[in-house]
């Protein structure tokens, strides 16, 4: 069992049969009344956000996560194949499950899976993806009436804002966590 005073960004915890990652928490103290939390929750089964407010010092399950290194080899039609760097065993994730994340994949990138009693929940990508620019439209020189942005295909068919400079062929490192540009790699 688990306090709401230690909740924290990150964690995960078990409500009403179901599976939380908290996404943000804040405590609140509202005048002469007793201090409360409020909290943002994804369901990991579902991917919903819900906005749920405890009362201070209240109690919730902690749910027991397990995460292991894995490294993603390939991908056939709809499905993902990852390797486990201890076992080598491979595991196979289909497109429908695997979500956003597949935008940011490439062969030989080293994955985290979060599983619960051998389901696995999430896959936590490196923050930083450096990826190959496939295509881009020309930047007009001097085109800066309007904003000095201009959208990029990537390797993996992820569709982002550039800078006017980017050019096909070039690598650029995005962010996984919002899927912004942060500069050339």
């Amino acid at each position: 069992m688990i306090s709401t005073n230690q909740f924290r960004s990150g964690l995960y915890i078990k409500f009403d049969d179901e599976i939380y990652v908290i996404l943000e928490s804040q405590h609140h103290k509202p005048g002469q009344r007793g201090a409360i939390v409020r909290t943002r929750l994804k369901n990991m089964k579902t991917g919903a956000v819900l906005d749920k407010t405890f009362r201070s010092g209240e109690v919730v399950g902690e749910a027991y996560i397990e995460e292991k290194k894995c490294q993603y080899l390939y991908r056939s039609r709809d499905e993902y194949y990852f390797m486990d760097n201890t076992t080598y065993e491979q595991t196979v994730i289909t497109e429908e499950k695997i979500g956003d994340v597949k935008w940011f994949l490439k062969e030989n990138t080293e994955v985290t899976f979060v599983s619960h009693e051998g389901v696995i929940l999430n896959i936590k990508l490196p923050i930083f993806m450096d990826l190959k620019v496939a295509e881009v439209e020309p930047g007009a020189r001097g085109d800066t009436v309007k904003a000095s942005l201009k959208t990029a295909k990537l390797e993996t068919g992820y569709a982002i804002q550039v800078p006017l400079f980017i050019n096909n062929g070039d690598m650029i490192r995005v962010d996984t966590r919002t899927g912004e540009y942060i500069g050339r790699a």
